[in-house]
């Protein structure tokens, strides 16, 4: 890549596109975030590859997020072969965690300062978020969760989600004593640590995808 010519373009005001570290001219009115996201998902798909990793300005965006129109100058994404898959849904299962958790971490101190109602109503739109990183690990070869955790995860979903369930269930008993210190202490005491459980099993998973994706292994 001529970094020199990229510098150039960016002075002079014109959108920067890298896929996989290469330059790519985009075609004539491509220029919103949702359109160069869209015609970069037709070339990685065109060569049997899914975007991965999706940069604005520098900050990494969520690429199965809708976009906001923003103003921006630089686009970098990052694929990975469809033979890699099981790397793309880790790496998707790890974003909607840390994603939960932010909310999590947020409203703690919403919690408090609002009125009950408004409290669960924060705690409500949480508790859908928590199921989804789950449903995305479902997605994964069985026999790497025979590896990984010696049992299936098919069973592996069933047990998470029936803990999702118990918590879901535990926090909204501690929203309806109208007492939002309870329900702040529910969503810290409950919530996160399953959060951070879970992370940090995605996180030894993901290690072990990418070393087996560099040591040539190959998921069935």
């Amino acid at each position: 890549m001529n970094y020199m010519n990229i510098e150039l373009a960016s002075s002079a005001g014109e959108i920067l596109v890298t896929l996989d570290c290469e330059k790519v001219i985009l075609p004539t009115g491509r220029n919103s975030l949702g359109a160069i996201r869209s015609y970069l998902e037709s070339l990685a798909l065109a060569s049997q590859r899914v975007l991965a990793e999706f940069a604005v300005d520098g900050y990494a965006i969520d690429p199965a997020l809708p976009l906001e129109n923003l103003s921006f100058r630089r686009i970098d994404a990052i694929t990975v072969p469809l033979n890699d898959l099981p790397l793309l849904l880790l790496t998707t299962a790890g974003q909607q965690v840390n994603r939960a958790r932010a909310s999590v971490e947020a409203s703690l101190t919403l919690v408090l300062i609002n009125n009950p109602k408004t409290a669960r109503e924060l705690w409500w739109n949480i508790a859908g978020q928590l199921k989804e990183p789950v449903l995305t690990l479902s997605l994964m070869p069985e026999n790497l969760c025979q590896t990984w955790c010696g049992t299936t995860f098919q069973k592996l979903r069933r047990w998470q989600l029936e803990q999702i369930a118990a918590i879901v269930s535990r926090v909204d008993e501690a929203g309806e004593t109208q007492d939002n210190i309870q329900l702040s202490d529910a969503l810290e005491k409950l919530v996160l640590p399953w959060l951070e459980n879970l992370g940090e099993h995605i996180r030894l998973w993901l290690d072990a995808a990418q070393a087996g994706a560099r040591l040539g292994i190959k998921h069935g």
